[in-house]
């Protein structure tokens, strides 16, 4: 039984998929649920043009994932179910397995979108994928199209 299911949520399409999946889950479960979002970490932002690290694009960087984040927590609990949640700072599969390590999640829930084009699938690769394969737990990914 799932008793801390972890929701990655970005606030797409496919990650409101899987809050609304992670909503039936818990409810046939009973768990605790736990969302994070994963913001990039600051020398993200340096780009390859190697420009200068920039303090307020971090900043609002930082309050977009805190929204993100308040909006999910805000669904989850007009849905009738207490969530916490925290934005987390580096790359997304080491900080998610970190964080479902902490918690000692039984499952983690995260939204995927197909993308059409093999270069697409090829330039930006699989999060649920690689998350897959390092997870210290099952893992659920919710396809959209």
């Amino acid at each position: 039984m799932y008793k801390r299911i972890l929701l990655a949520y970005d606030g797409s399409d496919a990650g409101q998929k899987a809050l609304l999946d992670c909503q039936d889950i818990a409810q046939w479960s009973q768990s605790e649920l736990f969302l994070i979002a994963v913001m990039p970490s600051a020398m993200s932002f340096v780009g390859l043009e190697g420009g200068v690290y920039d303090m307020e694009l971090e900043e609002r960087e930082k309050k977009k994932h805190r929204a993100v984040l308040d909006d999910g927590l805000r669904r989850l609990g007009q849905a009738g179910y207490a969530a916490r949640g925290e934005v987390l700072v580096g790359e997304a599969v080491d900080e998610i397995t970190k964080y479902a390590r902490k918690i000692e999640a039984n499952l983690i829930v995260v939204g995927h979108k197909h993308l059409d084009s093999w270069a697409a699938r090829w330039w930006r690769g699989s999060i649920s994928g690689a998350l897959i394969e390092h997870a210290p737990c099952s893992v659920l990914v919710v396809i959209t199209h």
